[in-house]
Order: C-alpha cells, then structure tokens, then sequence
C-alpha cells in the first residue's frame, strides 16, 4: 500500500500504491502512518509523498464505509485524524509530489505538508467534501487556510471547486509545477535545497512557522473525532455517499 524509496541526503519517499487511483483506506492511513514513525526512527532528514503516474489520491475509499457501522467508521476517521497529527508534528519536512488527480482526502494529506509540487497535466486538485455532504472540522480547514489564505479558502471549501494545476498555482494551493516525468526529482531537489539550510536554524525556524498548526494538533485526545463522526453518519451525507461509491465501482468514473 507504501511503496518505500530511499533516496539521497537523507530522504524517503513514501508513494502511495493501491491501485488504479489511489483510494485511502485504513490500510493506507495506518502504513503512512507506520512508515513515518519509522522514518523518524531511523534519523531521516526529509519526506517525500507521492503517488502513482497521473493519480496522486482520488482521496477516500467511500465503498468501505458506507453502511459500515460506527466502530468502523470511527477508527478510519480516528485513523485520519492520527495521521494529520503526524504530519503537523513532524520534526521532518514533508514535501508532496502531487502526481496526477488529488482529491479531497489526497489534497487533505498535500496542505499538511510543508511544500507541493504538482505535475503539469489534465489533473484535477480541490478538497471537493462538502459536495457530497461532509464538511471539514476547523483543525483541518485551518491547514488549508495556512496554505492559500482566509478568503481563498473559504471559496475552495465552500463551493468543493476542483482546479486544474495552473489554477492551483495562482492560488498557492501548490508551489510549484513539474513535468510529469520530473514531479518527483524536482520535489527532491526543492527538500534538498531545504535540507541544505543549518540544521538547527531549520528545526527552530520551522517549529516557528508551523506553531499554529503543531498547537491544535497537540492534543490528539482533543480532536474533534466523535463529532466528525456523527455528521458522516448524519443520513443526508450517506445518501450522498451511497451515490458517489455506485460511481467508483465503475472503472471509466473512478479514473476521472
């Protein structure tokens, strides 16, 4: 489900890999969260996530959870909370190299990082949840407004757009563009730039930058797991569930 690739300067790259688009299940929310652990573990300087060629996430396995009783959905959301938490606290930096699509729960996990590159192409990237019903609790619009700004935000969040990559670069929702052949070599070359700078001036100064982040997620026993919960359970948001997990079932919908 995580692909590990080590690479130079001490980085790894952790890709995304369940196939054909990269649906997250609890599977893959417990692997990255496992790989990162061990990634700190082992003293490694940086992180790269990526994905497949032409699909970084289509975001959540839908299937797996509709109809599925609370126990279950708690622990995929529980899971999905964890592993927000991870990433705003890691001592690591966290570079996206956005693949290809990146949507909703796949764009969730690129704004926690510190840096995007995406890749130039037909793609499409948004947080598009409350399309089918799911609203994002503060913690986590609050990544998204440290990324492209209040106003921004609320119009990405609000309205669920999508956007292709030239849009998501005039609104800062990524860093930069890459060939797609290249998205990942040139992700590595910007965290070893990164990576270049005084490795105490960089913890301290990134701890600075990211407090606001670290703050909310501190305490994972505060997270607002049970609320989100409720609402997803909420039976409004299953119907619209049940209809978005009829259309990933087909092969030529779950690709677009």
């Amino acid at each position: 489900m995580i692909d590990i690739i080590p690479h130079d300067s001490g980085i790894t790259e952790l890709r995304i890999a369940r196939p054909p688009v990269n649906l997250i299940d609890v599977g893959v929310l417990k692997s990255l969260r496992h790989a990162l652990a061990e990634a700190e573990r082992a003293g490694q300087r940086g992180i790269i996530l990526s994905g497949a060629p032409g699909v970084f996430s289509s975001g959540v396995d839908v299937a797996a959870l509709v109809g599925g009783d609370r126990q279950a959905v708690r622990e995929y959301w529980q899971q999905v909370f964890l592993l927000a938490a991870d990433m705003a606290l890691s001592r690591q930096p966290i570079f996206a190299a956005i693949t290809g699509h990146c949507m909703a729960a796949g764009a969730l996990l690129a704004v926690f990082c510190d840096y995007r590159v995406m890749a130039q192409g037909p793609w499409q990237v948004g947080l598009n949840e409350v399309r089918v019903g799911v609203a994002l609790p503060d913690c986590f619009q609050l990544a998204v407004r440290r990324v492209v700004g209040a106003l921004q935000a609320e119009r990405l969040l609000v309205f669920g757009r999508m956007l292709s990559p030239q849009q998501a670069l005039e609104v800062n929702l990524v860093d930069e563009l890459a060939e797609p052949a290249q998205v990942v070599a040139h992700t590595r070359e910007r965290l070893q730039e990164l990576l270049s700078v005084p490795p105490q001036a960089l913890v301290s100064m990134r701890a600075i930058a990211r407090r606001d982040l670290r703050d909310v997620f501190a305490d994972v026993d505060a997270l607002p797991v049970d609320d989100f919960v409720d609402a997803f359970l909420h039976p409004e948001t299953q119907q619209a569930l049940r209809h978005v997990a009829s259309r990933m079932r087909q092969p030529a919908a779950a690709a677009q």
